[in-house]
């Protein structure tokens, strides 16, 4: 695909994105005003983004895989997930609390968490590597946000996945349980969860809906992370997607995501 927007405009982009992020006022969607940019536009634009973070002295401690699930992939006509980068001050221990008012629209997903205990590049990665290198996995809550708008109110189209990426794939904060489960050990797509908001059951699933096998977005991941010249280091948290429809938080919510056996993830908003 290759690049389209000139380096000034990619930093523009970035500095456009942390500016929305800050003030918690949404931009119009990238597309809007340049149909044409590549989705590797769109990974340049998140990666100066994440370049701004650390110069600010965030810190990266891993990934987050996106559109994992065939009818999020239909929906967003494309055929393949995408990522993002997880940094510090994005995670919370379950139970946190967290004011909806820091972000434009948050909103949670139900997904799995995969904690390295060896690094994971280049091309070739394969599941048993994955198995491998994972320490332990745990549920968890990804917090993901909107920057630009889902929406646009100007003309009504919804943003495009080159939008999203460029957004650092929606990513806002995670949430990580306390179970920790053996990848080897347990059949993580029969992993399900029930996601209650305010003790209504808002959303059911399986772990299956991650590309059949939450392994294989790891895989993909460390593969899609060799053609920028990365990998997943030891010591990463990669959230593997999530297999319900992500639900939106209001002040006063609480929302908590039962997963059976390996116990239960909660956060709530004031």
């Amino acid at each position: 695909m290759g690049l389209t927007l000139s380096a000034s405009t990619i930093r523009r982009i970035a500095e456009d994105h942390e500016r929305a992020r800050i003030e918690r006022a949404q931009i119009r969607r990238l597309t809007a005003a340049h149909p044409d940019m590549t989705l590797d536009d769109s990974y340049a634009c998140q990666r100066e983004w994440v370049a701004l973070q650390i110069a600010a002295g965030a810190r990266v401690i891993g990934h987050k895989i996106g559109l994992t699930s065939r009818a999020m992939q239909r929906t967003m006509n494309i055929d393949e997930p995408d990522f993002g980068v997880l940094l510090d001050y994005m995670a919370h221990p379950s139970g946190s609390t967290l004011r909806a008012g820091e972000y434009c629209d948050p909103q949670i997903e139900v997904e799995l968490a995969f904690v390295l205990r060896s690094a994971l590049s280049g091309p070739g990665v394969t599941v048993e590597e994955v198995l491998d290198a994972t320490e332990y996995v745990v549920p968890a809550l990804e917090l993901i946000d909107a920057r630009s708008f889902r929406t646009d109110p100007d003309d009504g189209v919804t943003r495009t996945v080159r939008d999203t990426v460029a957004d650092n794939a929606a990513d806002a904060g995670v949430i990580v349980g306390a179970t920790r489960l053996d990848p080897r050990g347990t059949d993580l797509r029969w992993v399900g969860a029930i996601l209650r908001v305010n003790g209504v059951v808002e959303e059911t699933g399986l772990a299956a809906g991650v590309l059949d096998d939450p392994v294989l977005g790891i895989a993909w991941l460390a593969r899609r992370l060799a053609g920028f010249g990365e990998g997943l280091a030891a010591g990463e948290i990669v959230l593997c997607g999530s297999f319900t429809r992500p639900v939106r938080c209001r002040p006063g919510d609480r929302i908590e995501v039962d997963y059976g056996p390996y116990g239960t993830v909660a956060v709530n908003f004031a």
